[in-house]
């Protein structure tokens, strides 16, 4: 295997200080950072997002940032094929890929491929939204139970994108989600050598950080940002209006809730959002190594300079 069939995946929690980790290693290891959180791909939304600045995106290549429309449903399929692309680009100019975000799903679809799910025409995924506005999720989900059994009885009651994402899906092909998920397409990773971590900071120090870090949000402009995003008068099911923080300041915006009401609001839903990472990694990407952030930077660099001596040693073997 060469030096450019390397890549590095940094998963982790929100506002663990992966983005600046994979900063530094690109600098040292000749990289382009890739991004793999699923709402840092919209232009419309860089402070809220903590997407990387302006000025830190000059210092190393950044790519999957800002690229996406915020009135676009970007699909983990569409994320595949864009990473593809900078994939190759990595290879043709001798770079080090390394992705970072907190979405698992992502580094999940990289490593193992994605469920070969027929696409949704547009006019099936709009019926079956316009056919669900005003209903509530209960009724929604015992809808998918009449139709759909097998994946309702695997799917939150509560979850409402993943309900309707189902019966989208069985509206569009007649058949269940469920009967899709055994064919995986190749993993888009598969052949290249991986180094594969999660950053895993002490939760008490991380929510203080998530805390203060929202705070700092506020503070460069996150609320003119989501009054920005509220004025497009997008669907509210969009992944981009989801956005940890935007459904509060929107209601702010509204004159719903008062704005310390909203950031309080933000901060407790993003702290309960970086408990479900932890236990999604923990259970879905098991071969990732967990690292405290200190340590991260000694610990990764010291793999990447290992593991050329580690392929030749191997090669000659």
């Amino acid at each position: 295997m060469t030096e450019r069939m390397r890549a590095v995946l940094i998963a982790g929690p929100t506002a663990s200080g992966k983005s600046a980790l994979a900063i530094a290693l690109a600098q040292e290891h000749g990289g382009i950072v890739v991004n793999a959180d699923s709402m840092q791909v919209y232009r419309d939304l860089r402070t809220i997002t903590a997407r990387p600045s302006e000025a830190e995106e000059a210092t190393v290549p950044h790519r999957l940032y800002g690229h996406v429309d915020g009135a676009v449903n970007y699909s983990v399929g569409r994320y595949l094929a864009d990473a593809a692309t900078v994939l190759a680009e990595a290879q043709a100019k001798g770079r080090l890929p390394i992705f970072v975000g907190g979405t698992g799903l992502y580094f999940k679809a990289l490593c193992e491929g994605l469920s070969e799910i027929p696409p949704v025409p547009e006019e099936v995924r709009a019926a079956v939204r316009a056919a669900a506005e005003g209903r509530g999720t209960p009724l929604l989900y015992a809808d998918l139970a009449a139709r759909d059994p097998v994946t309702a009885a695997r799917l939150n009651p509560t979850d409402r994108l993943r309900i309707l994402r189902a019966m989208e899906v069985f509206a569009a092909t007649g058949k269940p989600i469920a009967s899709f998920h055994g064919r995986r397409s190749r993993p888009l990773l598969a052949g290249w050598r991986l180094y594969k971590y999660f950053l895993a900071p002490e939760r008490a120090a991380l929510f203080a950080r998530i805390d203060s870090r929202f705070a700092a949000m506020m503070a460069a402009g996150a609320l003119e940002e989501v009054r920005a995003l509220a004025a497009r008068g997008l669907d509210p099911t969009l992944p981009v209006m989801r956005a940890h923080g935007v459904p509060w300041l929107i209601r702010h915006i509204r004159g719903e809730i008062d704005l310390a009401e909203a950031i309080e609001k933000a901060q407790a839903d993003t702290r309960h959002y970086a408990k479900r990472q932890f236990t999604w990694v923990r259970h879905q990407l098991p071969d990732f190594s967990w690292l405290a952030p200190e340590a991260a930077h000694e610990a990764m660099g010291e793999a990447l300079r290992a593991a050329p001596r580690d392929v030749q040693e191997r090669s000659s073997a």
